[in-house]
């Protein structure tokens, strides 16, 4: 058997990482044959209920799980771990603005890129789930200089399923039919959830998502607004953010960056926009269609970009593009 791997998750008391936890130790996400040693970090008035999580974990008794490490130390919890789940963020709250949480939240990241410059391996994959995730990816990025900024990414997958879910409703197929959904931009209400490039089989037969459908004016419309404001259409029906689809989605983006994308398919990222190909400004964690090979991410190139679509992508590029100058006051400032 291969020797563990160390796997960081922060925010480890809360809801969605309650749901993560088990997918993770019985082997969906690295693996049947990957031994681990989960670290489980959060704020120390957590830590009671991070016990019970510990005590649930091994009451499960699975062989995967050679050690687990509670702490709300980021100097215990951030060395030499080979993957850092970055789930915990300060939540958004009744009255604030996006300002403030940008703000509380450029100080966690902050602190915790710097304990993963400082003590995580060289080689660690950093997955930031907390939002606003794409910002506080780059964050993370621009406080840890000695890992590759191709090791961050940020969660864009629970969109990339939400838009992949609806098409598959709407059509009467299961939702692994659809395929080549793209989520553009921010995890926010800007985001571009686009089926431009999609296909779907329908009775056996793979045609374009656009062809399937044939009503531009849903996915033009309802479509987009319903996947770009999904998160909010949960929170309203259950009073709690979404948990079992976001940890779900945790799941999937970290099984593809492990075992990589199926030939032909591709699965929306946030990643750093360094040259990338449709021209979006430099210097932005920004969701993109990416394979995987290897453990590494390369943005799909060379895909017909039209009017409508070019729009929506520089609308969410421009909100990431003030998120990043707001952050980065905040974080001179500090």
């Amino acid at each position: 058997m291969a020797e563990p791997i160390k796997v960081l998750v922060t925010g480890a008391a809360g809801q969605i990482a309650y749901s993560l936890l088990y997918t993770i130790v019985k082997g969906d996400v690295f693996g049947k044959d990957q031994p681990l040693i989960l670290v489980l970090l959060d704020i120390t008035p957590m830590l009671p209920v991070l016990e019970g999580v510990v005590m649930e974990i091994c009451d499960c008794a699975l062989p995967l799980v050679r050690e687990v490490i509670s702490t709300d130390k980021e100097e215990e919890a951030f060395k030499d771990i080979d993957v850092a789940i970055l789930v915990g963020s300060m939540p958004r709250r009744e009255g604030m603005e996006r300002k403030d949480l940008l703000q509380a939240n450029s100080k966690i990241f902050k602190s915790q890129g710097y304990a993963l410059d400082k003590l995580a391996k060289k080689t660690v994959k950093v997955l930031v789930v907390g939002n606003p995730a794409n910002t506080n990816c780059l964050t993370a990025i621009k406080c840890a200089p000695s890992i590759p900024k191709e090791n961050f990414s940020c969660l864009t997958r629970l969109d990339h399923n939400r838009a992949k879910a609806q098409i598959a409703y709407r059509l009467g197929v299961p939702s692994n039919d659809v395929k080549n959904v793209i989520i553009w931009g921010n995890h926010s209400s800007t985001q571009y959830p686009d089926v431009s490039h999609a296909v779907v089989k329908v009775k056996g037969k793979q045609m374009s998502v656009l062809d399937a459908v044939k009503d531009d004016s849903w996915l033009r419309g309802d479509f987009i607004t319903t996947v770009q404001n999904r998160g909010a259409a949960v929170i309203k029906a259950r009073k709690l953010s979404s948990a079992m689809s976001a940890a779900k989605a945790i799941s999937d983006h970290l099984r593809d960056i492990w075992f990589g994308t199926p030939e032909g398919e591709w699965v929306s990222m946030g990643v750093i926009s360094d040259g990338n190909p449709y021209n979006i400004p430099n210097d932005l964690v920004y969701s993109f269609p990416v394979q995987i090979k290897n453990k590494a991410w390369s943005i799909v190139e060379c895909l017909k970009i039209n009017d409508f679509s070019c729009e929506k992508m520089k609308a969410t590029a421009k909100e990431l593009t003030e998120e990043k100058e707001t952050a980065s006051e905040f974080l001179s400032s500090a």
